[in-house]
């Protein structure tokens, strides 16, 4: 039997962060619809609140929030929640599990740390509408698991390329 495809979703925790938390909102719903498990931080908070209530719009959707430990709130919509009494250095472990991982919008060193340990663990990266320093400074990085997107909707689109083994636009093709 195979399994579904764990599609990681990263940002930021603050809930005016726009438009990473409307893009993972959006996202959630769209990976869901795909039939994909969709992995966050598991946080109530910005983009983890977000992606989760986006996925819940979906019947049968999964959702998995992996928390940093058990004295957080967990975002509604979480249906599988791994507390790891790990702090920041769970971020491995959201990264490690997931198949892809797409960061909405990169703006505070635990988002950066996700895209970089994903990267590092050879994992794919998805860039969900990045800004210039960002998509520079993961550019020097040189590794070509890293793609962007401008919309969730292009978004989904490289993930299911990228799960399909399948060529994608290089990073900064929009």
């Amino acid at each position: 039997m195979t399994r579904q495809p764990q599609i990681a979703v990263v940002g930021s925790s603050d809930d005016r962060t726009e438009p990473a938390v409307s893009n993972a909102r959006e996202l959630g719903e769209l990976l869901t619809r795909e039939g994909w498990i969709v992995l966050s931080g598991g946080r109530d908070a910005g983009v983890m609140r977000a992606v989760n209530e986006g996925a819940k719009r979906v019947e049968g959707s999964v959702t998995v929030g992996i928390l940093p430990g058990a004295d957080v709130a967990v975002a509604p919509g979480v249906d599988v929640v791994l507390v790891t009494g790990m702090g920041n250095a769970r971020n491995n472990l959201i990264t490690l599990s997931a198949d892809v991982v797409v960061a909405c919008g990169v703006d505070g060193p635990g988002t950066a740390s996700e895209v970089a340990l994903a990267l590092k663990n050879n994992k794919p990266v998805v860039l969900l509408a990045p800004d210039d320093a960002t998509l520079a400074f993961f550019r020097r990085l040189g590794n070509e698991k890293l793609v962007t997107a401008a919309t969730p909707t292009e978004a989904v689109e490289r993930v299911r390329a990228l799960l399909a083994g399948q060529p994608v636009f290089p990073t900064g093709a929009r």
